[in-house]
């Protein structure tokens, strides 16, 4: 369970707050960036991107079936 939360959940937090980091240090004042000038916009992102980012690709994959045999 905890290798769970290491691997998928944690990621996930982590680019939601890189997220709103992002919209509050560097964002758009005018509110014409789509992503960047609403809040809760670009920590959904960013979130969307550490999941993205958590999964192993496909060529991990094979490697670790390959050490399992």
């Amino acid at each position: 369970m905890k290798q769970i939360i290491y691997k998928r959940v944690l990621p996930i937090f982590a680019g939601a707050l890189l997220g709103y980091a992002y919209y509050y240090y560097i964002g758009c004042v005018s509110g014409s960036c789509a992503i960047t000038s609403n809040p809760y916009i670009s920590t959904v992102y960013g979130g969307l991107l550490g999941g993205l980012l958590s999964f192993p690709s496909k060529r991990k994959e094979k490697e670790r079936l390959n050490e399992n045999k």
